[in-house]
């Protein structure tokens, strides 16, 4: 039987008039001036309003060669639903302005076999955002290719279920045909979102910002899990996406596959002059299979 996950943000988040986005799209990915490439096996993308974070996210997306998968693994953060563990969907459809994209149902049934996933009712599936976001670029990209998507929804993990889910999915990355799309926005900074570090020795705080973003980059390009881990903690940077990129970490880690990520573009939703203001980050990243 089929059930359809609608795209609830469209309208809102991002235009629910599908000329209108494919355009927009086009605009972005065309404007990211990037080559096409087999060796791209997954993305750290950001997942906020197309407006703020859409250009963003063309210079993860516009990496992919999208001839040369046939699976799309999506892990994104869950803001609004709290669970200890990972979520499977019970959709078999999502729907974009730009087209439709299916469950992969048997990898879905595979995942679920190991007992360590939930499922997630459609009703919080629709509330959440940083899935979704990631669709539409999925669909436009991947358009005319036999593909099929297993969403994850990845809740409040310890360290210890960051590393199981990590080692559970690892056997994924080293089938050449699958593709992983990590959804997270970096700093949320302000006295809205109760963050405000602020190290002088950077200048503004816009600069103070990106600093303590680009360590977590760093730390993130290097692979390890554990030193990621450490900075969160030492940093408290409010990463919202930070599970899902512990267990890309964990899956690189505990793979045969060699994966290389780096990061392509960073910028602010606005620059931080007082302590009044409030900005988020967005940062993309392209995940390499080493030759």
């Amino acid at each position: 039987m089929e059930r359809v996950r609608k795209a609830t943000h469209a309208g809102s988040w991002y235009s629910n008039n599908p000329k209108k986005l494919e355009d927009e799209l086009d605009g972005w990915l065309q404007a990211s001036g990037l080559d096409k490439s087999s060796d791209v096996r997954g993305v750290i993308a950001p997942h906020a309003g197309y407006s703020y974070s859409g250009r963003a996210a063309a210079f993860a997306f516009g990496n992919i060669d999208p001839g040369s998968f046939s699976r799309i693994f999506l892990l994104g953060p869950s803001h609004h639903y709290y669970t200890p563990k990972c979520a499977l969907t019970r959709a078999t459809i999502y729907n974009t302005p730009v087209g439709d994209l299916t469950i992969d149902s048997e990898v879905n049934r595979e995942l679920q076999a190991t007992g360590k996933f939930e499922l997630m009712d459609l009703r919080v599936d629709e509330a959440e955002h940083s899935m979704e976001m990631h669709l539409p670029y999925i669909a436009k990209v991947f358009r005319g290719y036999p593909v099929k998507i297993v969403p994850i929804l990845v809740g409040a993990l310890n360290p210890e279920n960051e590393a199981m889910y990590g080692r559970l999915l690892a056997k994924y990355i080293d089938d050449p045909r699958n593709f992983f799309s990590v959804s997270s926005d970096f700093c949320h900074w302000g006295m809205r979102f109760n963050y405000t570090h602020y190290d002088e020795k950077h200048g503004p705080i816009h600069k103070s910002i990106e600093a303590l973003d680009r360590m977590g980059m760093d730390i993130i390009e290097t692979g390890d899990p554990v030193a990621f881990k450490r900075y969160l903690e030492d940093s408290d940077n409010t990463i919202c996406g930070r599970h899902p990129i512990s267990v890309f970490l964990h899956m690189i880690k505990s793979s045969s596959t060699k994966i290389s990520i780096r990061f392509l573009w960073y910028e602010q939703s606005s620059q931080c002059k007082s302590m009044r203001d409030s900005s988020v980050s967005y940062a993309s990243a392209a995940a390499k299979a080493d030759p």
